[in-house]
Order: structure tokens, then C-alpha cells, then sequence
């Protein structure tokens, strides 16, 4: 199996949180806090570590660059996507809170990604609506942590409902946007039948009954009816009495309402 170096980079302190939750073995964790590019006499020292590092990566690197959706992290974006090797394979987790990218015009940075995944961050929002704002933030960079770290577990062990990084970046590659969610619920309400391809696996607690796991599959075959979607449902023991759903869904990204 081919293997691939993984880059998780943390921009401003939405994006340096969710890093600093995932735990994937060997993967490098670059911490970038957009305050240093702010102030002139350090501004030199980060461009210049920027570019020393990411100018010198190896092609068979997967960086994800995640970040909330600010104009000063959008500079630090374009000035690692202008150093990186041209195949280097480039994925974004955008923070857009309040926001669903998916129906705005395509910005001028994300032409750089293959798939710019993002997250409106709308259940945390909607559960921490009397608490701090910062507190939804940090429950979502658990979760985002969690949820990486899962990805890459099953990739590295193929045990994903047979997918492995061939079918990953037949996946993301074009210039997308995507989801990548991992869920205990699921809000059938909410906007799933946008999606063009992509895969759901469902993974079932041991005292769970399977036909729990296929009910929430059925409406999912429902909702991404004539999409192109793998699907898989499988036990997982550590889960005991719960369902959790991993859905990493993409489509071509729309500007303005038409197909780009």
C-alpha cells in the first residue's frame, strides 16, 4: 500500500485548536498563530518559515489546512498554497460559522484545493446558544479532532467500507466542496440531497440492533437516491450502546447557483 506523509495545519486559534485534537500517529502538526503575521518585525520570520517548510515537503504529502473563514487566514492560505509542490495533494477544512459555503460563489483561494470541505458549525451553535461562544468552538474542536483521527485510522487499516486513497482522491479531486462529518444524530431536515458523491459508514455498537443502523440507512439512500455514494454498515465494539456516522460527501462547487 502506498503511503502518504499527512500535514495538519492549524491556522489562527479556531484552526491550532482542532490540530491540536487530532491524534494521528507520524502526521506532522504545524501550528501557524495569525497574530505573528500581523506584527511587522516578526511578519519576516513567519513568511520565512513558511517557506522553508512547505517549499520543501515531498510529493506524496497530504496537506489539510484548516482554518475559520478570516481575511488574515486567508493570506497565510495563499502564502503556503504559492510554496507548496505542485502535486502535493491540498485539502482545506474551512470554519464558516452561521455560513453554508456550499451556496456561495466559489472564492478565489479555495481555486487552489482539490476539495475545500467546511462546517457552519450549526449543531454546536444551536446546542451552546446560552453559553459563551467559545465554548461551542471548543466542543467543536474536539469533535473535528476526533473525527480526522478516525478518518485516518480507517484509511491507514482499511477498514472504511473498502475505501482506500485511490478512491479518497478520486473523490476530491477537481476543485470541490465537500462535508466531513462524524455524527451520533442525524438531522434528516438538513441539506443531504445536495450532495454528488462520497461515501456514509455507519458503525454500530455492539448492543445496538442492526436494524436500527439500516433504518438511518434507508433514509439515506433515500435522501442521496441516483448519487454516486458507497455506503457501508458495520459493528464497532468500542461504541457499546451508540450509533455514529462518518459522511464525507462532495460536489462540484457552484458559483453563484450554476456548476463551475
Amino acid at each position: 500500500m502506498i503511503s502518504f506523509t499527512h500535514i495538519f495545519v492549524g491556522i489562527g486559534n479556531s484552526g491550532i485548536r482542532i490540530v491540536k485534537n487530532i491524534e494521528v500517529p507520524n502526521a506532522v502538526k504545524v501550528l501557524l498563530d495569525s497574530s505573528y503575521y500581523l506584527f511587522d518585525k516578526k511578519r519576516p520570520s513567519f513568511v520565512k518559515q513558511i517557506k522553508n517548510f512547505f517549499g520543501n515537503l515531498n510529493d506524496d504529502t497530504i496537506v489539510w489546512i484548516i482554518f475559520e473563514d478570516k481575511p488574515i487566514n486567508i493570506e497565510i492560505v495563499d502564502l503556503i498554497n504559492d510554496n507548496l509542490p505542485k502535486k502535493a495533494i491540498r485539502l482545506a477544512y474551512v470554519l464558516s460559522p452561521y455560513r453554508e459555503l456550499v451556496y456561495e460563489r466559489k472564492p478565489e483561494w479555495a481555486g487552489n484545493f482539490e476539495t475545500v470541505f467546511y462546517d457552519s458549525l450549526s449543531e454546536f451553535l444551536d446546542a451552546y446558544t446560552s453559553i459563551p461562544l467559545e465554548d461551542a468552538f471548543n466542543a467543536a474542536s474536539k469533535q473535528i479532532g476526533i473525527m480526522f483521527s478516525k478518518l485516518y485510522y480507517y484509511l491507514e487499516n482499511q477498514m472504511l467500507v473498502n475505501i482506500d486513497y485511490a478512491d479518497l482522491f478520486n473523490m476530491v479531486k477537481g476543485g470541490n466542496i465537500g462535508i466531513l462529518r462524524i455524527l451520533r444524530e442525524v438531522d434528516f431536515e438538513w441539506n443531504w440531497g445536495i450532495w454528488d458523491r462520497g461515501l456514509i459508514s455507519i458503525m454500530v455498537g455492539k448492543n445496538v440492533p442492526l436494524k436500527s443502523a439500516y433504518e438511518i440507512l434507508r433514509k439515506f439512500q433515500y435522501l442521496l437516491r441516483e448519487k454516486d455514494i458507497i455506503w457501508g454498515v458495520r459493528m464497532n465494539k468500542e461504541l457499546e450502546d451508540e450509533i455514529e456516522i462518518l459522511a464525507l460527501l462532495i460536489k462540484r462547487w457552484s458559483n453563484g447557483g450554476n456548476s463551475v
